[in-house]
């Protein structure tokens, strides 16, 4: 995920972290001068799904806009489609296999059901 905090405040003709930081703490969101020079300056190493909220609510802006996905960077893999169901679970044209109870430490099975 690309941070893209500093692009969404300039459309909104915010130019300075201190500016932002004042207008979140009026909508009740403090931050330290560290937390904002990180999320002003970089990627934030953690943030709070209530803090995103009233960054979005100050900006009036949507997640999307803050967040911007980079599929690109995500090492390559199997497909979902591609992924065959486990073994017993159920996939199309597959039988289920039956529950068998093993027989586990000091612990007997139950009797037979007649």
């Amino acid at each position: 995920m690309k941070w893209n905090l500093r692009m969404a405040a300039a459309k909104r003709e915010i130019w300075k972290a201190s500016v932002l930081q004042r207008a979140l703490a009026e909508r009740g969101l403090v931050l330290s001068a560290g937390k904002m020079s990180g999320l002003w300056s970089g990627q934030p190493a953690s943030l709070k799904l209530e803090e995103l909220d009233v960054i979005c609510a100050v900006l009036g802006c949507e997640i999307g806009e803050l967040l911007i996905p980079e599929p690109e960077k995500v090492a390559p893999g199997p497909e979902a489609a591609n992924l065959a169901p486990a073994a017993g679970m159920g996939g199309p044209g597959t039988t289920p296999l039956a529950i068998v109870p093993r027989r586990t430490g000091g612990r007997s099975l139950p009797p037979p059901i007649a």
